[in-house]
């Protein structure tokens, strides 16, 4: 096994019991994710799984139709599509397949959220219908604090985790989010709204290389609708020097 493969399935063994360690497939990775560019925060890490060869999967919950971020387009369905387009753009760029898209609805996963049909029923089912078809040994999703506090985020996340703490003991993956170690945010008016976490809670860190960090580079210019060019350009590098130096960070859900 490579290095990169070697810390997934070291990180699965410290976090689960033999009998999990039987069933789930700790090279099988599935993210579940609220929006396209969503999967920026862990770029790097998702390009070193899949580079070593773990299978990554990525879903999003939306098509971000709500915008417009910095396209000037106006919400629906014409910009959905763009941004489909980019988060396809994106994944090729970090080496993953294409993307699956459940297109529930940009900012809708919190309304009448206990209703059978709403869009938060449909990301239940379609979390519990993934991790059947999929059998990951880890899942990755948003924290509870949904990064900066976005419902759609904070929904997905919760959806997850409630899907998973359903499950067996000897089914259930592992679930990971992602974590900014407190004091490591940079002081910037971006990020002045995001949750932190205490380094101590911060389990797991998974290693990347230069290659991987320009992969994150390329994922990041693909999404043009969602941030002007000097943040696409700058956000990586960035990341690298403050919140990642060098490993992109994960807590765990359980």
């Amino acid at each position: 096994m490579t290095r990169t493969a070697n810390m997934i399935a070291l990180a699965v063994l410290a976090m689960t019991p033999v009998s999990a360690q039987e069933q789930g497939n700790p090279r099988n990775v599935l993210v579940v994710l609220a929006h396209p560019d969503d999967e920026l925060v862990i770029a790097p890490a998702l390009a070193a799984m899949r580079r070593d060869g773990a299978q990554v999967r990525i879903a999003f919950a939306t098509s971000g139709d709500a915008g417009p971020g910095e396209s000037g387009m106006a919400p629906g369905a014409e910009l959905a599509q763009v941004r489909e387009g980019e988060a396809r753009c994106s994944a090729a760029a970090l080496g993953l397949g294409e993307p699956e898209f459940w297109r529930l609805g940009d900012g809708t996963l919190g309304s009448s959220a206990r209703g059978p049909d709403s869009p938060a029923a449909q990301v239940l089912a379609r979390i519990g219908a993934a991790i059947a078809a999929n059998r990951p040994g880890m899942v990755i999703t948003w924290g509870p604090d949904g990064g900066y506090g976005h419902v759609d985020h904070r929904m997905v996340s919760a959806l997850t985790v409630q899907a998973a703490q359903a499950m067996p003991e000897a089914e259930r993956p592992i679930m990971l989010h992602p974590a900014i170690r407190t004091g490591t945010a940079p002081a910037i008016p971006q990020l002045e709204s995001w949750a932190t976490t205490a380094p101590e809670l911060v389990q797991y860190g998974l290693a990347y290389t230069p290659a991987d960090l320009a992969a994150a580079k390329t994922a990041a210019a693909c999404h043009v609708t969602q941030f002007d060019e000097a943040s696409r350009a700058g956000m990586m590098p960035l990341f690298d020097a403050t919140i990642w130096q060098g490993k992109v960070h994960f807590r765990r859900a359980f």
